[in-house]
């Protein structure tokens, strides 16, 4: 008999624990992660703003749920996947904020609105309303959002003409309900001069507050706008036309957003949580030593992943493989012993958490909790 694969699960309340999980492992600093919370939440409470997080960064409802004990509304999917998760968790507020248009995902999500799922849903697309009204279940209603192309090209409407006719069509089927706009401008969230995308958000803001208005002129309510972002927040509050913002990234900040924020005039204060543990397994080559952190580690669609522990300062990290990873070590650097746990900063959380099934929970160097990844892979 095959004796079990051990787990993190024995360390749990272990004072060295941090340091003693199996790598490579994804090591949230649970002080920080509770201040990063409790800091956007104040933000929009002080605002006078909703949030309805982006779960896509985390796929966990464990932190989905602590994100409504501080006064989120729910959460903003980017999958049915997630949806679909978070719902058989019990957590209601959904927003699913991409289109669901092939005859499999539009079926899913007919179940879902069946089983009393309290989800919305997007659309852009006429054709795609008669889909949706179609599916539906007998007696139940799905809220729908208009989404609106807001300068990313990626899904929606531009124009005011082409929104007002989404929203009819929605409003004409008793399977629908229209619930308002999405506008979510993902192209300015990394833009790293402050004075640029502040400009960019007021003019894409004022955009939107045309189409709204046309709608509200033609006997429409629109009791949602949605949108926004962890690079853009306090700019999006600030222009007054959101209902709820859908900031994602904030609740670990990468090193992508860590870069971005720390030039803003004006932000929410924010501190990176979330660490990829790693260890050292050679270091034979003079001023380099290689961990056990590679491409399947590490997402790598962002700037460079930052060391920020166990390392000498000055140290740099560079892929080496699916597998591994290289430490440039600064000049006259002693290399790390082999074993010894690195942690990395990554560059992009959202695509860098997919790639594993559990966050690993730290108060200092006590490993106090691990929270499975309940959407991880759910499409």
């Amino acid at each position: 008999m095959t004796s079990p694969v051990p787990t993190d699960h024995a360390l749990l309340g272990a004072r060295d624990g941090r340091s003693r999980v199996a790598t490579p492992a994804l090591i949230v600093d649970l002080d920080r992660f509770e201040a990063n919370i409790a800091a956007m939440a104040a933000f929009a409470r002080d605002a006078g703003i909703a949030l309805r997080p982006h779960a896509k960064s985390h796929k966990c409802a464990a932190i989905a749920r602590r994100q409504i004990a501080a006064g989120a509304l729910g959460q903003s999917c980017a999958t049915l996947g997630e949806a679909e998760a978070f719902a058989a968790a019990g957590i209601g507020g959904l927003l699913v904020t991409s289109p669901l248009v092939t005859a499999e995902k539009i079926a899913r999500l007919a179940a879902l609105v069946g089983s009393g799922a309290d989800v919305m849903a997007v659309t852009d697309n006429a054709g795609h309303v008669a889909a949706l009204a179609a599916a539906m279940p007998a007696g139940r209603r799905l809220k729908v959002l208009v989404d609106l192309n807001v300068g990313q090209n990626r899904t929606g409407v531009a124009t005011a003409e082409a929104a007002l006719v989404l929203a009819r069509a929605v409003a004409a089927s008793p399977a629908l309900e229209f619930a308002g706009l999405q506008a979510y401008w993902g192209h300015l969230q990394h833009r790293a001069d402050f004075a640029a995308r502040e400009a960019a958000v007021r003019e894409g803001a004022a955009h939107v507050a045309s189409i709204r208005d046309r709608l509200v002129r033609e006997g429409f309510a629109v009791p949602i706008v949605s949108g926004g972002g962890t690079g853009t927040a306090m700019l999006d509050a600030a222009t007054g036309v959101f209902t709820e913002l859908q900031p994602g990234s904030y609740v670990f900040l990468d090193a992508d957003y860590a870069a971005v924020l720390a030039g803003d005039a004006r932000r929410v204060v924010l501190a990176p949580s979330l660490f990829v543990a790693c260890a050292v397994v050679s270091a034979n080559v003079p001023g380099r030593a290689t961990i056990d952190a590679g491409l399947k580690a590490l997402a790598h669609d962002g700037p460079k992943t930052d060391v920020a522990r166990g390392a000498p300062p000055g140290t740099t990290y560079s892929f080496a493989g699916d597998e591994h990873g290289y430490l440039m070590l600064p000049p006259n650097a002693v290399a790390p012993a082999l074993g010894t746990r690195i942690e990395l900063l990554s560059s992009h959380c959202d695509p860098t958490v997919n790639l594993y099934d559990a966050l690993h929970c730290v108060r200092g160097e006590t490993l106090v909790d691990i929270w499975t990844i309940d959407a991880r892979g759910r499409h």
